[in-house]
């Protein structure tokens, strides 16, 4: 007799999600590999998801929703994924997406690496690698996170796009990412993003030294109602605040950034030097 593992839906939503597969292939009295022929993948693949040794993907999840027939409905399992998905990101940062898609205004600032919105995706696919050689992302994961970013940029373009605002620290620009054509694509991209009519780009040198007001990622949004939130990250956590006590100090200090900062074409002169080599 096959013994069946005993699964626990409490202990994580990837659990959830196995638990949730079983349940369904057992009401419709499937063993695995009849599963696994339905949605096109092998029985041991089905078994690996039910017990959560494996994440499930977006691909699969959509087969079992299209064989299942509950593809759009409340109870998809594409909706479980994203649950998933989410789970890997940090506090705060799913509900800001759903902010960012909607907002008027977006003021960005990083240090260490080029903002989301503005990655080319060999850019973003290097630096998900990097997590999957050190163990923190299955490759999977790692697809699904710079697919999840390419559908980010997309909200963006609409009939009326957001003004969007980027402060990058020097940093950003000379750490090397994906190697040299990896990094001439992305500082290309940064000057295409420049040329834009809701755009503007500057670049914080370390010249500024202790008058940069910033160590960490600061995202601004105002809203089409003209309210303003932001969203800060530390190393291991991200919040989103939409108190006006705490976040116009933040407006305040990314103003003072903008005056510390160079001038659109000083900074894409900066960038233009980094692409010819110039020091």
């Amino acid at each position: 007799m096959v013994n069946i593992k005993a699964l626990n839906p409490e202990a994580s939503p990837q659990a959830a999600f196995g638990a949730r597969v079983r349940s369904a292939r057992e009401a419709r009295g499937w063993k695995q590999d009849d599963l696994a022929e339905v949605v096109g993948y092998s029985g041991r693949h089905i078994s690996a998801i039910e017990t959560g040794r494996k994440p499930p993907t977006l691909r699969f999840s959509r087969s079992l929703d299209a064989a299942l027939g509950l593809t759009g409905t409340p109870e998809s399992f594409e909706r479980g994924w994203g649950e998933i998905r989410n789970g890997s990101l940090l506090e705060g940062f799913p509900e800001y997406v759903t902010h960012e898609a909607r907002a008027s205004e977006i003021r960005l600032f990083d240090v260490g690496a080029i903002p989301g919105l503005l990655q080319t995706p060999e850019y973003a696919r290097a630096l998900e690698e990097g997590n999957v050689r050190r163990g923190t992302l299955t490759p999977e994961q790692a697809s699904e996170r710079v697919e999840f970013l390419l559908e980010r940029q997309s909200a963006l373009v609409r009939r009326v796009p957001p003004m969007v605002i980027v402060v990058l620290d020097e940093s950003c620009v000379r750490r090397l990412i994906g190697g040299p054509k990896v990094m001439e694509r992305q500082l290309a991209r940064l000057v295409e993003f420049a040329e834009q009519s809701n755009s503007v780009l500057q670049m914080a040198p370390y010249a500024i030294g202790e008058r940069r007001p910033f160590n960490q990622l600061v995202n601004l949004l105002t809203l089409p109602d003209r309210s303003v939130m932001s969203y800060v990250e530390s190393q291991t956590n991200g919040h989103l605040d939409r108190e006006i006590t705490s976040v116009l100090p933040l407006v305040r200090a990314y103003h003072q950034l903008q005056a510390e900062a160079l001038s659109q074409a000083e900074s894409v002169a900066m960038i233009e030097q980094l692409r010819k080599g110039t020091p």
